[in-house]
């Protein structure tokens, strides 16, 4: 499978998580407070995954900038 692949069922799976996650904590009533433990749990490893198959673009877009240095004034 590729990156594409993967990422294209992995970023809905992980929104679906996320809204989830955010209704079983506003709303307990609605939604047992197992539902909102094991989502969470979920969530960590979805995380990685989704971290490691961007790896390319966090290295380029986000590290990148932190090595900038501002001008010698």
């Amino acid at each position: 499978m590729s990156k594409i692949a993967a990422l294209r069922i992995l970023n809905p799976a992980m929104a679906v998580l996320i809204v989830v996650q955010a209704v079983s904590g506003l709303l307990p009533s609605l939604i047992p407070y197992e539902v909102h433990r094991t989502v969470g749990i979920a969530l960590v490893p979805c995380v990685g995954l989704h971290l490691y198959l961007n790896w390319g673009w966090v290295r380029v877009n986000i590290l990148k900038r932190r090595n900038v240095r501002p001008p010698s004034e």
